[in-house]
């Protein structure tokens, strides 16, 4: 595993892109916030940002294959490792999520098919996956296994790095909104934790192209990063409300 600061430059640059996008100020976590977000709101896009989850690991294990250096992949593949829960079926993140999504009311087979669901309103709509989540999980797929190697890593490594902060303050909101308890928060409470440290290790494999020519790509793989997980935000946002609007 990669030891703390070995990616200065690109953390740093990281950072930067992140304070100039505003992720943190985007709709959507405004609204959980500010108390404009409904419940049935965030279960809803929740629900679909369970296949962004589900599909992380999948561009990222096609970046291990990509790297040329052996030791440069053992963090990305530790990553990868820790994406499926250390080899604990019950504590992969698409099992912890699923967990999640339990705690807000979702049924298990609301993620098992995608079919027709009743509203609290009693209003019907159709379950399937957006289009915001597969524009999400395209532009991963094509970063990471056709575009340079830079843009994909940096790409990944900055929406770890955001994932971050967002997830301390879902984690927070939703506690304060009393939709979960603190003792049964999951997921949210550990990528707070871990996912800085998860960017570092996709940082410090660019982190020596940084400020020679094959920088350029990692500058535009955080940009592509930080926009595109702005942007899915953003989307559910707009989606979840005309959604749960046209019951009304």
């Amino acid at each position: 595993m990669s030891e703390a600061n070995q990616a200065p430059q690109v953390t740093a640059r990281a950072k930067e892109v992140l304070g100039n996008v505003g992720i943190l100020q985007n709709p959507y976590l405004e609204a959980l916030q500010g108390g404009s977000m409904t419940q049935e709101q965030f279960r809803l896009t929740q629900e679909q940002f369970f296949f962004a989850v589900s599909f992380f690991p999948r561009p990222m294990s096609a970046l291990v294959g990509r790297i040329p250096d052996p030791k440069q992949r053992l963090d990305i593949l530790h990553n990868v490792v820790e994406e499926h829960g250390e080899f604990d079926e019950n504590a992969f993140h698409h099992t912890t999520f699923q967990k999640f999504l339990g705690t807000i009311g979702t049924e298990p087979e609301v993620l098992d098919e995608l079919r027709e669901t009743a509203t609290g309103s009693g209003c019907t709509y159709r379950n399937d996956l957006w289009p915001p989540l597969r524009a999400f999980n395209n532009v991963l797929t094509s970063c990471c296994l056709m575009d340079e190697l830079e843009v994909g890593i940096s790409c990944m490594g900055i929406i770890e790095y955001a994932f971050a902060g967002i997830s301390a303050v879902i984690g927070k909101a939703v506690v304060e909104n009393d939709w979960v308890s603190h003792e049964n928060l999951v997921h949210y409470k550990l990528h707070a934790e871990i996912d800085e440290r998860h960017a570092e290790e996709f940082f410090a494999v660019v982190e020596s192209a940084w400020g020679e020519e094959r920088g350029y790509y990692a500058e535009q793989g955080l940009q592509l990063g930080a926009y595109v997980f702005d942007r899915l935000y953003r989307d559910l946002h707009a989606m979840g409300v005309e959604k749960t609007g046209s019951c009304s």
